[in-house]
């Protein structure tokens, strides 16, 4: 045959005419417009957000927002009516509810069957129980019919570990007739430092694993290139104008709400899609859709005959129920009257930002069995105290909160505090690989422990709320400023005295008779390598673990606000319940921490009086 005739047979295969020697010009693709749905982020956050407010027609509603049973009814839906259609999850699935405390990952599993996606990027927060636990949940994504991908091409494990062979760099989908390469990018630095991979995991550089990986696909002939990513979406866009051949990049971490949402109150980081150029100067289309099972992307991307982006489209949408309320004139919700309700979900339903969405019944049934057995969970025994852990808010205070505890009948008047704070906040420090020292306040903890058994429940009592740890990196000079915070909080403005300051690593004396910004003295971190006691250096930067709630400067705690906004956080998504159980679990029966390791050294009362032990 001649070589014109094989030519012209090898022209609609790129890579095949180039290794015969004989492409003479561009070539041509068919063109393509490929649909790709996401989410990213959820956290083993299976049920709906109930009580959600939304502004829904320009008034503050009531919602039921998101829930997994939703995802898998969208993404059906979508199926439905959307040709040339990917499905990918961009990392993250697990931790963060008693879901994953529980059930380590088979019910997050079991319910991303329901959806059965095209490829799963790995997470940072995968690999937070370490290899083997990760590999335990891979299983079960792995099981039945749906055999989702699962992706990183920067992750590396060694040969004979649990990971080795279950995570591959790329997975090809073929989509309308054409090949699209897809590649997974896991976050390495966050990972490797706030995680717990074996050591001998390995994540290499995002931007060259990614580039080696697109130039593997090109050489295969393949010219459609997603990158599924977990590293959040600032380093997405950045990334994308590094690499080259590069189409489409749907991410996760940063827990970004791309789009305008405004009228429904919510601020979003950027556009959706955000359209950005690669190292090429071609088109590349840039999304990622919020959090917690919350919302759903589904961008839109038009290639040409050269393969070229030649459109971004598309957009993120909260997924809502249609079970409205509204205030009424006493202040109390009410359920939206029918007509009204129906009037309203048309209205949404036109405008787009909102996605009104009946749960899956299937996923619903599948997460109902499980709801079940977080139930019956909550009464198993998780370990036991040697000594009652007093509750106190304030040294000093003149009400004993613990006074029917046996063993704090004068828990109140010691000048070390709360038994319980100072328990918690140890088990932030331990849960905590990074940090030099924690912080709680006094309110978040509810009730005392009293000696003995702990099952799951006294624990979820004493720490009841949805809060996470996170990490704020502070200097010596901002952590003593968020404890006189803390503190002016109740002595100054008469606000809750559940804003005072409770911390493991660090301790302190307090006189409470002087003037904000004189009252802790005499600061001192506890160095977690060689156990010494070393004075508060104001210059020097510490990373300091407490819950998200005073993270964000709720309670009174005003700097730590202000260094959150600043960028200096990183949240861990350790369910702080689940901390100190495990702290519990593993100090079993738990004593009180030494003396010298509480938070409270010297504490003068409010009065001027000297508190003793």
């Amino acid at each position: 045959m001649k070589k014109s005739l094989i030519c012209s047979f090898l022209a609609v295969s790129g890579a095949l005419a180039v290794l015969a020697g004989c492409a003479t010009g561009p070539t041509r693709y068919a063109a393509i417009t490929l649909n790709v749905a996401h989410i990213n982020d959820h956290h083993s956050q299976l049920e709906p957000q109930a009580n959600a407010t939304l502004n829904l027609g320009s008034e503050p509603t009531r919602v039921s927002l998101g829930g997994f049973a939703r995802v898998t009814a969208a993404m059906r839906d979508i199926e439905k009516s959307t040709p040339n259609l990917l499905k990918l999850h961009a990392g993250d699935a697990i931790t963060g509810t008693l879901y994953y405390t529980f059930f380590k990952g088979q019910a997050d599993a079991r319910l991303m069957n329901t959806v059965c996606f095209d490829a799963f990027a790995l997470g940072n927060h995968e690999f937070d129980d370490g290899d083997g636990a990760l590999k335990s949940f891979l299983g079960e994504l792995g099981k039945g019919d749906c055999k989702t991908p699962v992706l990183s091409a920067n992750v590396k494990p060694a040969a004979g570990t649990p990971i080795a062979g279950v995570v591959q760099p790329y997975t090809v989908k073929t989509v309308g007739g054409v090949k699209v390469g897809i590649v997974g990018l896991t976050i390495a630095d966050k990972t490797t430092n706030s995680s717990r991979p074996l050591n001998s995991t390995q994540f290499t550089d995002e931007v060259k694993a990614a580039q080696a990986t697109i130039d593997t696909l090109r050489r295969q002939g393949i010219r459609h290139i997603v990158l599924l990513t977990h590293q959040g979406y600032d380093r997405d866009v950045a990334m994308a104008a590094k690499l080259t051949d590069l189409d489409v990049i749907i991410g996760g971490d940063s827990h970004s709400l791309l789009g305008d949402f405004g009228s429904l109150g919510l601020r979003s980081s950027g556009a959706y899609p955000t359209v950005v150029k690669n190292l090429n100067g071609e088109t590349v289309c840039v999304g990622q859709a919020w959090e917690y099972a919350k919302a759903i992307g589904l961008m839109n991307v038009q290639f040409d005959e050269q393969g070229r982006v030649a459109q971004c489209g598309g957009r993120a949408q909260l997924l809502v129920g249609d079970d409205y309320a509204r205030k009424a004139a006493d202040g109390k919700w009410v359920a939206m009257p029918a007509a009204e309700r129906d009037a309203l979900t048309n209205t949404l339903k036109s405008q787009g930002a909102v996605r009104v969405t009946t749960p899956d019944a299937q996923a619903a049934q599948l997460l109902a069995g499980y709801s079940a057995q977080v139930n019956e969970q909550k009464q198993r025994s998780v370990g036991a105290v040697a000594e009652a852990l007093c509750l106190v808010r304030v040294p000093g205070e003149a009400t004993n909160r613990s006074a029917s505890v046996a063993g704090c009948e004068r828990a109140n008047t010691l000048a070390r505090g709360s038994d319980a704070a100072q328990a918690v906040a140890e088990a932030f420090l331990v849960a905590a690989k990074r940090a030099d020292l924690s912080l709680q306040n006094a309110g978040g903890v509810r009730i005392a422990i009293p000696t003995g058994g702990v099952n799951m429940n006294t624990a979820i009592s004493m720490l009841p709320f949805t809060n996470v740890l996170v990490e704020l990196s502070m200097t010596g000079a901002e952590i003593q400023a968020a404890l006189e915070d803390a503190a002016s909080n109740h002595l100054d403005n008469k606000s809750s005295d559940g804003s005072h300051p409770y911390a493991a690593g660090l301790r302190w004396n307090l006189d409470m008779s002087k003037a904000k910004g004189q009252r802790f003295s005499g600061l001192q971190v506890k160095n977690r390598s060689s156990g010494a006691w070393e004075a508060l250096n104001p210059q020097r930067s510490y990373v300091v673990v407490t819950n998200d709630f005073i993270a964000d400067g709720k309670d009174g705690y005003t700097t730590l606000g202000v260094v959150n906004k600043s960028g200096r956080m990183l949240n861990t998504y350790l369910l702080y319940t689940q901390s100190f159980v495990d702290y519990l679990s593993t100090r079993n029966p738990l004593k009180r921490p030494a003396r010298a390791d509480y938070s409270h050294q010297n504490v003068i009362n409010a009065k001027g009086e000297q508190l003793i032990d």
